[in-house]
């Protein structure tokens, strides 16, 4: 006999937004992500966690969990994560995510990902921009922000700020500060609360297109001899810097 469980997983799949680990699915239900599906393969372990590190949504979980074999749970994931806890989301309509980027007056800053290469540094990037309370993070070139590896590296934030896809003639409006060992030393810098924060690829910087659409360039403190930083670890150092003057 089917299981139930499986079979819905199955139908919802294709549209939906895998949330991989108990963290994934508690930031998600926390900045109202609609989970039509929940599975874990030990219930009382997944609400014991729950009401140790999320209590403000066990009685979610309580409701929405189901119990399912370690073979189904397997089936449903493509690296089981240690709290063998799965869900799928619905993916926040892009219009409404565009909307919100674009909207003007903004009070935080929009990060912009030039043509990233690696999933998990998206992950990160958007974890980041989701604590800091930015606007929105947006991704040029083929990498998908909406990757299964790139929501599990974003432990679910992606619902705690807008995250798209765009060509770089479709970047909000707002002054574009872009992050190039060429630019101005950043902490003589203002950041403006609309600006616009974009970060080349970890392998060849910032394209063409996106340089001649930026209007300041931006250089992080560095030690002579160190050649980069980790992609992440620049939004971080960037973000904060923006912070000290705007705080939360």
């Amino acid at each position: 006999m089917t299981d139930p469980a499986a079979a819905d997983w199955h139908r919802l799949a294709e549209t939906a937004v895998l949330l991989d680990g108990f963290h994934a699915l508690k930031h998600a239900l926390r900045f109202g992500a609609e989970v039509p599906l929940a599975v874990t393969t030990d219930r009382p372990a997944a609400l014991a966690l729950a009401a140790d590190l999320a209590p403000d949504v066990r009685d979610t979980l309580d409701a929405l969990l189901t119990e399912v074999p370690e073979t189904t749970y397997r089936s449903f994931v493509p690296r089981p994560h240690p709290t063998a806890v799965a869900a799928l989301a619905v993916r926040p309509a892009r219009a409404a995510n565009l909307e919100k980027i674009a909207h003007t007056p903004r009070s935080t800053p929009v990060v912009v990902l030039d043509n990233p290469r690696n999933l998990g540094n998206a992950g990160a990037v958007i974890r980041l921009a989701a604590g800091f309370g930015a606007t929105g993070v947006v991704t040029t070139g083929t990498l998908d922000p909406w990757h299964p590896t790139v929501v599990r590296a974003g432990a679910g934030l992606h619902y705690a700020t807008a995250v798209e896809r765009l060509a770089v003639d479709e970047l909000p409006p707002g002054p574009v500060f872009a992050l190039d060992p060429e630019g101005d030393d950043i902490r003589g810098l203002k950041i403006p609360d609309d600006a616009v924060l974009a970060f080349g690829s970890e392998r060849s910087g910032l394209s063409a297109e996106l340089r001649a659409r930026t209007d300041h360039l931006v250089a992080l403190p560095m030690r002579l001899q160190v050649s980069s930083y980790n992609l992440a670890t620049s939004v971080a150092m960037t973000l904060y810097h923006w912070s000290a003057e705007a705080p939360l």
